[in-house]
């Protein structure tokens, strides 16, 4: 890494050293971990027969944590270590490495060190993250390492990046760059082979067309495009900023020009980019009440897997928390040791302890976002239990947890995201109104008999294959009072509701009636959730963790659609999606339409009113860049993408079309395809771009997608970032687009 070069820390981990490796109370062992020369690879010694040695990538590595943070390095080592300890916190389901070096200093350098070269990483331009894997794939297809390349060796390398050619084309293109005829190329040849194979054609017509200024942009130039193309009501004044911003040839910028190396550098940033740069923070009003927000939802909080035998985890609620989910579940059980556990009922899932899960929400509860987290109780718990648990939660969260109504006076409605700032809801069964908060000779009997909660008798009733009953359970005070604006109370119809339903009493639902009220009484769920809050939770028939389709009940207006967090899926794309704009703060307003209590909007059926903004959005798909390979193993295997763009809204918005695949092309592919869709009601409306590798024979599989509010898109050319399946980013991969929303005619 070029701006690396030289430094203490870099040159540390190239270096390497030897760490303890550790997986449990009896398996500690000494490893050597180094940095390799790409300086995005870790090498790891490896005892395994068959494999001395092991590496993962930079890239894969989600955070590096110093201390004893993670639940292995809790469980299997003492306190007295905890500046020795490290983890580093792999994405997706890979397991934690945790490590003790030999001192703290030494533990205090890995760390800073490593985490050093991620955020360098992370920080490169699109361009240089292009010559960084290009120079890597050169060095690794140089099988002989004389800093030449043959034509088998140019072949090699054009199958690491993606690319299959025939004999012939390969040939063409060899003697193209050998200019020395030497049959090998080297130095200024492989300079010109790399300013081939990354030549962007597309870019070129764009840029060709508009810099008229003796062959470059002037600032006229760009902002002629700016306004033309990218429909952007921005001035001379900006158009200078973004020449000043990114433009890479200092005689240029003197000039005030831009190259087409700066054009492409634009066009690759957050300005150039399909999501609006305006929406990247918070923009949004944060001081309506809580029930006028999407709030970003768990449901399982704790699983890492499915809900039968999965692992429980700490680090589960660390992986939503990072990921701005607002509303945690936490489901509470007896432990065997006077402690309260958390784990899935009736299953073979782990089990954590409740005080540890509460540390851990304490620490990573407001890193990604500072609106309130509400934390969603599913108790099991005997009467002594409860008490404990209302202790831990008082006692680590101290004036964070929310233990009484803001203000002096009985509320009317719910505070706003801006007024709870930094503190925490919780969930659950309340004794009493919310008025005797405000009464301190308040007379209810403490542990008082109530019935289950909803989702509680759910998993009952899952679990032992019988119907639900109604029953009884004993709620101690000090559980109960900590219930301040988010009572659950068990849902008895619309009429009864809006009659007797405090603000603060929400209920929750199972998949299948919700869906079920979403489609049938639509409108009357819509004005329900103008005011008072709906949990939406997975059928517990849905043993592997998967996941229900969130966008009808967004549509109808529910806040805390609850997901399975821990598994991949097209409905946590969309999720993920829906929560991007606004800060990734894990609140999104509703639409005016749907916080207006006489609102006559209905999803399902839809009339005139002002949620009708009939756009036809034109998309067109150009081409694509270094798509990853699926099947790395198999140096031969070589994607065939497609893309595909889909709508998702109201029952009436909802589409998909698709481009035909590009045979054996992962690295350049260009498509050139128009599409058209109609969108009613836009403010409800999610574009996604999902990227596949074709098989005629069986299930296409996801290479990368995007997933975006359609009120979130700028018009124009804009480079679309791809995100895994896990959610995320793959280095230097993106589509190439043109995207036009206009009034409909």
């Amino acid at each position: 890494i070029k701006c690396l070069e030289g430094d203490a820390d870099l040159q540390f981990l190239l270096a390497g050293g030897e760490l303890l490796k550790v997986r449990s109370n009896s398996w500690k062992k000494n490893r050597t971990f180094k940095l390799q020369e790409d300086c995005r690879t870790i090498w790891q010694e490896s005892r395994k027969a068959m494999r001395s040695s092991q590496t993962f990538s930079i890239d894969d590595i989600e955070a590096v944590r110093l201390g004893r943070q993670s639940e292995g390095l809790q469980k299997y080592t003492e306190e007295a270590l905890e500046d020795r300890c490290f983890s580093i916190i792999f994405k997706g389901r890979r397991k934690n490495l945790d490590l003790i070096a030999s001192s703290k200093e030494d533990a205090c350098k890995w760390v800073t060190s490593l985490e050093k070269v991620i955020t360098n990483l992370r920080n490169l331009s699109s361009k240089q993250k292009t010559e960084h894997w290009i120079y890597n794939c050169m060095r690794n297809a140089d099988k002989n390492s004389d800093n030449k390349m043959s034509l088998k060796e140019l072949k090699h390398f054009l199958h690491q990046i993606n690319i299959e050619v025939d004999d012939e084309y390969a040939q063409m293109l060899f003697a193209k760059c050998d200019k020395s005829k030497s049959g090998q190329l080297e130095g200024s040849e492989i300079e010109y082979f790399y300013k081939l194979l990354t030549a962007r054609e597309e870019i070129d017509v764009i840029y060709d067309k508009y810099a008229q200024t003796n062959r470059q942009m002037s600032a006229k130039d760009l902002l002629s495009f700016l306004q033309n193309e990218q429909q952007e009501g921005v001035s001379l004044d900006d158009a200078l900023k973004l020449i000043e911003k990114y433009e890479v040839d200092n005689a240029a910028k003197e000039k005030q020009q831009m190259t087409k190396d700066g054009f492409l550098m634009y066009l690759h940033q957050p300005e150039g980019m399909i999501l609006n740069p305006a929406h990247k923070d918070v923009y949004q009003d944060m001081t309506q009440p809580l029930s006028h927000y999407f709030i970003s939802s768990s449901h399982n909080t704790y699983l890492m897997e499915d809900q039968l035998k999965g692992p429980s985890s700490t680090e589960a609620y660390i992986r939503a928390l990072m990921k701005s989910c607002r509303c945690v579940e936490l489901d509470c059980w007896d432990g065997s040791d006077g402690e309260p556990i958390i784990y899935h009922g009736y299953t073979l899932t782990s089990k954590i302890l409740f005080k540890d899960v509460i540390k851990a929400i304490k620490e990573y509860a407001f890193k990604t976002s500072e609106y309130p987290v509400i934390l969603s109780l599913e108790n099991h718990c005997s009467l002594e239990q409860q008490k404990l648990m209302a202790k831990h939660m008082t006692s680590i969260l101290g004036d964070a947890l929310l233990a009484k109504p803001l203000g002096d006076e009985m509320p009317t409605t719910f505070p706003s995201p801006e007024e709870l700032k930094g503190r925490f809801l919780i969930k659950g069964k309340r004794l009493n109104k919310l008025e005797e908060a405000f009464s301190p000779s308040s007379t209810t009997d403490e542990n008082e008999s109530i019935s289950e909660d909803d989702e509680a008798a759910d998993m009952v009733e899952d679990a032992e294959k019988k119907p639900k009953k109604s029953k009884k359970m004993k709620l101690a005070k000090e559980l109960s009072d900590l219930v301040i604006y988010c009572k659950s109370v068990h849902f008895q119809g619309f009429e009864h509701a809006r009659e007797s339903q405090e603000f603060y009493e929400m209920s929750s639902f199972k998949e299948g009636k919700a869906e079920k009220l979403a489609e049938e009484s639509a409108n009357e769920f819509v004005c329900h959730n103008v005011d008072k809050l709906s949990r939406i939770y997975p059928a517990g028939s849905r043993a592997d963790s998967s996941n229900y389709n969130p966008v009808p009940l967004w549509t109808a207006g529910c806040q805390i659609v609850a997901l399975n967090f821990q598994t991949p899926s097209d409905e946590m794309d969309l999720n993920q999606g829906w929560f991007l704009p606004n800060g990734m703060s894990g609140y999104l307003m509703k639409p005016e339409f749907l916080r207006d209590r006489a609102s006559e909007f209905n999803p399902v059926n839809l009339t005139k009113g002002k949620w009708l903004q009939h756009k036809t959005l034109h998309v067109m798909v150009i081409s694509a860049q270094q798509l990853p390979k699926i099947n790395k193993k198999k140096e031969s295997s070589i994607v065939d993408p497609l893309v595909r763009v889909e709508i998702h809204g109201v029952p009436a918005d909802a589409a998909s079309r698709e481009t035909d695949y590009i045979e054996d092309n992962g690295f350049n592919p260009m498509w050139n395809e128009n599409f058209q869709f109609d969108v009613c009601v836009p403010e409800l409306a999610l574009v996604r771009f999902v990227v596949e590798d074709y098989d005629s024979t069986s299930q296409n599989d996801l290479i990368g997608q995007y997933t975006l509010p359609f009120t979130s898109l700028q018009n124009g050319y804009r480079h679309v970032p791809l995100l895994t399946k896990n959610g995320d980013i793959i280095p230097s991969a993106a589509l190439f687009v043109h995207i036009m929303a206009v009034e409909a005619e």
